[in-house]
């Protein structure tokens, strides 16, 4: 049987140290995006229904967007993941051993945190 899997709300934006104010101030001052100040020191913006969080990534060379997928079951769904091919990447940003998720890639190298729901 599959596991239930959705869309999350969190989007993760890895920026590069070099275009990180920049781009923060593109979201506020040019789209104009509201700021979630609740998560300082994380810069966050509502994005519709989504947050876009802006985080800066010293060792990046250009930007990368994250994906959050929710799940009832991370450990059933990690198995239904890595049936289908979908490669682990969890040294990619340490989560706790206590955190019911972890991070896979997708076929275009995107990566996606899977998660359930209340793994914070």
């Amino acid at each position: 049987m599959a596991t239930k899997i959705e869309g999350g709300m969190n989007i993760a934006m890895k920026v590069p140290s070099h275009q990180y104010e920049a781009t923060i101030a593109f979201y506020r001052d040019v789209v104009g995006l509201e700021a979630i100040p609740e998560k300082l020191p994380a810069v966050g913006f509502k994005l519709g229904p989504n947050r876009l969080w802006i985080d800066e990534a010293p060792t990046m060379s250009q930007a990368e967007v994250w994906l959050e997928l929710f799940t009832p079951d991370f450990a059933g769904t990690l198995k239904q993941l890595g049936d289908a091919g979908a490669v682990r990447c969890d040294p990619i940003e340490p989560l706790g051993e206590t955190f019911r998720g972890g991070w896979i890639m997708n076929p275009a190298n995107i990566v996606h945190m899977v998660r359930e729901p209340d793994a914070w």
